[in-house]
């Protein structure tokens, strides 16, 4: 299993991070990426720090599990490992369609000069941030199917780095980008999911 695990893992690294950003690169001649010259101890910055930490971590855990790590206890039983296994293909096919459906606007970090359209439709008419919920649900999964000390400490890392970019950086970067436009959208649309984590007008 932690070996699937790890297949499952690289894959999705290389359809989020690496394919689209060539794809992003292809059509806009911009990788999307935004990540230079953030001030230290700012949120970005430490946002990036435990997002690296949440990347390494969460391909740590399979490699551990492969290395002879032992599983936690009561975790550690097929009924839990094998769903896992599916809900992170689950993840991984989510966080590939949620991406597409952000197009020209796909970045990943914020740049406080930018000025994106908001993008509202599709899987962002569910919830405003589903990129980031379903790679939670990719971590999810993935450390139901090796459920080590170190993919738990993956999963809490991921969680972490992903409320803190949501609610310190991607919201109010949004809300002062798109004004009224954003606030609107935020009352009616769940943050992670449908109904959760609306903004009061």
């Amino acid at each position: 299993m932690a070996l699937a695990a790890l297949v499952v893992y690289l894959v999705w690294f290389a359809l989020a991070f690496g394919l689209r950003t060539w794809r992003q690169w292809r059509a806009t001649a911009d990788t999307g990426f935004r990540g230079g010259g953030f001030a230290p101890g700012s949120a970005q910055w430490w946002v990036r720090i435990l997002f690296v930490a949440a990347l390494l971590t969460g391909a740590a855990g399979p490699v551990a599990a492969l290395a002879g790590l032992d599983p936690v206890g009561f975790l550690d039983h097929p009924a839990v490992a094998l769903p896992g296994l599916v809900v992170a293909l689950l993840g991984v096919a989510g966080t590939v369609v949620a991406q597409a459906a952000m197009g020209a606007s796909w970045r990943i970090g914020v740049d406080e000069t930018e000025h994106t359209a908001l993008v509202t439709h599709g899987p962002f008419a569910l919830a405003r941030n589903p990129i980031f919920t379903t790679m939670i649900v990719t971590a999810l999964g993935l450390t139901a199917a090796v459920p080590n000390p170190v993919s738990l400490a993956g999963l809490a890392l991921t969680v972490v780095s992903i409320h803190l970019q949501v609610r310190a950086v991607e919201e109010p970067y949004l809300l002062r980008t798109h004004g009224p436009a954003y606030t609107t959208y935020a009352s009616r649309v769940g943050r992670f999911l449908p109904s959760l984590g609306r903004l009061t007008p």
